[in-house]
């Protein structure tokens, strides 16, 4: 959901574009503001994800406001002039309207806001924390080849990397994703990204690690390496 904030000296432009955006459930409209002085003062105290910005204000302009911002948030001008178009999209602003502005017009350009911030949007790769030593560590889901037990803690193979956590190996495999991660032996949860050849009683991991397979896990492995129309 975008939080919006609307900039407008006029009345009427706030009526027009809240009614175009009342049912749309991707907006979450935060404010309205008369003049960008009121903007400014908002902003500082609530940061926005979309501004609805119009030029044409008093004192201070809608161009010369997105040039005092610091943290500028995505942009749609909206002016009843088409000649600041280029100066607006020189600061980068995702679209401009002129007013009269219709609803079909207004939803398109919130959509290239839509794509834009998705294009912009950090991936997180998964992860888990784990305690080594006196220190939580995070460690990247797709960076584990093995997990091994080691008494009360537990060895993590990162490749030839091995790093000593304090966990027991069920406590750890109750937090792992099961579409990622199994167990093969009493003492072994192996990455299945990271299984690169399997036999009746051996897997071989990515990193050069043998893993054996225990008895008791062999029949819940079988084909784990078998394309999925296999």
């Amino acid at each position: 959901m975008l939080k919006t904030l609307i900039v407008d000296d006029e009345p009427l432009a706030h009526q027009v574009l809240q009614h175009h955006l009342q049912d749309n459930a991707d907006i979450a409209l935060l404010g309205s503001c008369y003049n960008a002085t009121e903007a400014l003062r908002f902003l500082a105290q609530q940061p926005v994800d979309l501004l609805l910005l119009d030029i044409n204000m008093p004192a201070l302009s809608g161009i010369e406001l997105l040039k005092v911002l610091h943290n500028r948030p995505a942009v749609i001008l909206i002016s009843a002039y088409k000649e600041f178009a280029i100066e607006g999209f020189e600061l980068d602003v995702v679209d401009y309207l002129v007013k009269p502005v219709s609803r079909a017009r207004l939803l398109d350009a919130i959509s290239k806001v839509q794509r834009r911030l998705a294009s912009q949007t950090p991936i997180v790769e998964p992860y888990i924390v784990l305690k080594v030593d006196r220190e939580k560590r995070r460690f990247l889901l797709t960076d584990i080849d093995l997990l091994e037990a080691y008494g009360n803690y537990v060895k993590v193979w990162q490749g030839q990397q091995v790093t000593l956590v304090s966990s027991t190996l069920k406590r750890l495999l109750q937090q792992l994703p099961a579409q990622q991660f199994v167990q093969v032996h009493k003492s072994y949860v192996v990455n299945k990204n990271k299984i690169i050849a399997q036999d009746s009683d051996l897997l071989r991991l990515a990193g050069g690690q043998p893993v054996k397979v225990g008895k008791l896990y062999k029949l819940g492995l079988a084909g784990l390496l078998s394309q999925p129309d296999d």
